[in-house]
């Protein structure tokens, strides 16, 4: 095989090796920690919501290309730009995923804000809490450990010619676009306040957004169907009910289903029909009543719909945990050979030696290896003194932070593998997170160590993996891109290593403020309808159900059995599939109509004979109108969530909204997910525009 030396000089950057060109400068680096603190901010709200981010890569490129333009910006500073404002997505990401489930293992108290103080006073009072300090600590050390463990392997997968990097080669197609890339920017602004004005409609009850129904199929024996409106009050008998939910009328949720396109989004809303169309009905139907025998104690409030909830919950979810453990795993062994190979490169490179400075051109230059190591030395001795002092025992911490390290290192090697195969909107960073706290959590039991300790533990060891995966899969989106444009890779490195330090800084703050408002509104915080945190609900069951021994291990291996079922039947994304068991109905039904609108988006396109380039562009502005849909309502929901944090009361123009009026404002975003798009195909005869994100 060549060797990458050879390979990289074979490659011809788009600013040539030799050309001076303006690349870290201030303003560009400004302009991108802003961008990581808004779009991190923006997706930690996604990620509570909907469990699920979108990579921020694409509305970063095109912002940054549009502001530093208008100061005649060079395009390596647009690079650089979009590469500090692009991090902020996967520290929110590791936060939203890991740190509410401290809060729901009650492992961390919550802090308790007093309503006398001010905004700013609150603010400062968030800051001095010290599960604040725990928390960036634990984010930080993800965030350095991601840039510099992918930092070792970055020639080996960078140049990798069979690592197509979609969202790599979309973005700097964009920055290569120039005008024309700054031409499509407004359909993500003016949709940026589309969907906030969505949001803030649900928020003064102009609409329901959301509706509930129930099933019933008659008693056992009998085949009488039911559909209606829910009854709290009716008392179940033996018989097959269940529930569905309309989808939620969510700018957001709809755009994320327009962007990962109708298979994905059909996958993922498969796994609530299994759940709430299949398991539940049919649990509830052989055992009624005499299911509460088998949930905890008060686990179901009276009446059907509780006992419905509760077998979701307590049952279901339990199932879901050990199909995405399959999923996970299914994941790395189908990459098995690629992983391996690229680890040997790694390997063989670093044995070899770094050249001279002065031998290498600017294209070539990045942090020498001895650099890299030392500074993983140096972060794993921080990670000993950090576990010791969260777990208090001495033994427990330097074990979680030797797995750490290993698993870490190995996971971020694979989450850099999938960006460059599928890109960092798809990445199954929560699947990987999910392996790592089973491996931490068995360690932890082998070793005797149980109670608040051994949770701490192992949740956060997940919390710096989740970081650092995430962290590792979009730097190395980022290198790509540089590698296309012809930026310097140490100069990249330095940029991501800034924005990831302020991005750990400012993510608490989100988090906070949209706990704290959920609590204000009569919420329950992380875990209530509005923010579910699933992913970290997740986390914390499974701690606490390994550490303290009384994990559902029946279900989980009854889920195992239905991930290796779904393999054989050869289903694209077993995860996908699991997660959807594992979100509420409406949140995947909703998903699922983005998906469908994607779906008949590309159906017309198609019928009306548009050629590559036209397909090109009707994709572009496809993507951006859902991406500003998805920033609109994230920055709507943080906006509000500060509000009544403030104890503001918002007025309520309607006091029994109506789910109809949610319909016409979903039918209304289809319109404009379809007719924009289509209407934006140009004529035959124009050249391409910037490859679209699929």
């Amino acid at each position: 095989m060549t060797p990458p030396q050879e390979q990289a000089r074979r490659h011809q950057p788009f600013v040539p090796e030799s050309m001076k060109m303006q690349e870290f400068t201030w303003r560009a680096l400004v302009l991108g920690l802003v961008m990581t603190a808004v779009l991190g901010a923006a997706n930690a709200y996604l990620g509570l919501r909907a469990g699920q981010t979108i990579a921020a890569t694409y509305p970063a490129a095109v912002i940054g290309m549009a502001v530093l333009r208008l100061g005649k910006g060079t395009i390596l500073e647009e690079n650089i730009a979009r590469t500090a404002g692009t991090i902020g997505e996967s520290v929110a990401a590791g936060a939203v995923f890991t740190l509410p489930a401290f809060y729901l293992a009650h492992v961390w108290t919550p802090p308790v804000i007093s309503k006398e103080l001010g905004f700013w006073g609150r603010l400062w009072a968030l800051a001095a809490d010290p599960n604040y300090l725990k928390s960036t600590a634990l984010m930080l050390v993800g965030s350095v450990l991601g840039v510099l463990f992918i930092s070792l392997i970055r020639r080996v997968l960078v140049e990798d010619p069979e690592l197509p990097f979609p969202e790599s080669v979309a973005a700097s197609e964009i920055h290569k676009a120039g005008q024309g890339g700054a031409r499509f920017a407004k359909y993500l602004f003016y949709n940026i306040g589309f969907g906030a004005l969505i949001y803030l409609g649900g928020v003064f009850n102009l609409f329901a957004p959301d509706r509930n129904f129930f099933f019933r199929v008659g008693q056992l024996g009998q085949s009488r169907l039911r559909l209606g409106a829910i009854d709290t009050n009716q008392v179940l008998g033996a018989g097959g009910i269940s529930t569905c939910a309309a989808p939620s009328v969510s700018p957001a949720l709809i755009g994320v289903g327009y962007i990962i396109g109708p298979e994905l989004a059909a996958l993922n809303f498969s796994g609530s029909l299994i759940a709430w169309g299949l398991l539940i009905p049919l649990l509830i139907f052989f055992l009624g009543p005499q299911l509460q025998t088998y949930l905890p104690p008060g686990g179901a409030d009276e009446g059907w719909l509780g006992l419905a909830n509760a077998v979701w919950r307590y049952i279901v979810r339990p199932i879901a945990v050990g199909g995405m453990m399959v999923g996970t795993c299914y994941t790395l062994f189908r990459m098995r050979k690629n992983l391996l190979a690229g680890l040997g490169k790694a390997v063989a490179e670093l044995r070899g030696g770094a050249p001279e400075p002065g031998s290498i051109s600017r294209t070539e230059r990045y942090m020498s290896s001895k650099t890299v190591f030392a500074l993983i030395g140096c972060t794993f001795l921080l990670m000993c003194v950090l576990y010791v002092y969260l777990s208090g025992l001495v033994a427990g911490g330097i074990a979680a932070a030797l797995v750490m390290l290993i698993v870490g290192f190995f996971f971020a090697t694979v989450s850099g593998y999938l960006v460059g195969v599928i890109g960092s909107s798809n990445n199954p960073i929560s699947g990987l997170t999910l392996s790592t706290l089973v491996i931490a959590a068995l360690l932890m039991v082998s070793m005797g160590v149980s109670g608040s300790a051994g949770v701490l533990a192992v949740l956060g060891v997940a919390a710096v993996v989740c970081v650092s995966s995430a962290v590792a899969g979009e730097l190395l989106q980022d290198f790509k891109v540089g590698y296309i444009l012809g930026g310097t890779p140490r100069t990249i490195q330095i940029a991501e290593l800034i924005a990831v330090v302020v991005a750990s800084v400012v993510m608490y703050f989100p988090l906070m403020i949209l706990y704290q408002g959920n609590l204000n509104t009569g919420g329950i915080g992380f875990g209530d309808k509005a923010i579910p945190a699933p992913q970290a609900g997740l986390m914390a069951s499974l701690a606490q159900g390994i550490v303290g021994g009384d994990m559902a291990w029946p279900l989980v291996i009854a889920g195992i059995l239905m991930g290796i079922a779904m393999i054989m039947f050869r289903v694209k994304s077993p995860m996908l599939v699991a997660i959807g068991m594992y979100l509420p109905f409406a949140t995947t039904s909703a998903i699922f109509v983005g998906g469908v609108i994607r779906w008949i988006t590309d159906s017309m396109r198609k019928r009306a004979g548009c050629n590559e380039a036209q397909s090109a562009r009707v994709e572009n502005v496809g993507v951006l109108v859902a991406s500003g849909l998805i920033a609109g309502e994230a920055l709507a929901g943080l906006v509000t969530a500060t509000f009544n944090f403030e104890d503001w009361k918002l007025p309520e123009v309607f006091k029994e909204p109506t789910y109809l009026m949610g319909v016409v404002v979903i039918a209304l975003i289809a319109w404009v997910l379809v007719r924009i798009p289509l209407k934006n195909a140009g004529d035959p005869n124009e050249p391409a525009p910037p490859a679209a994100i699929m």
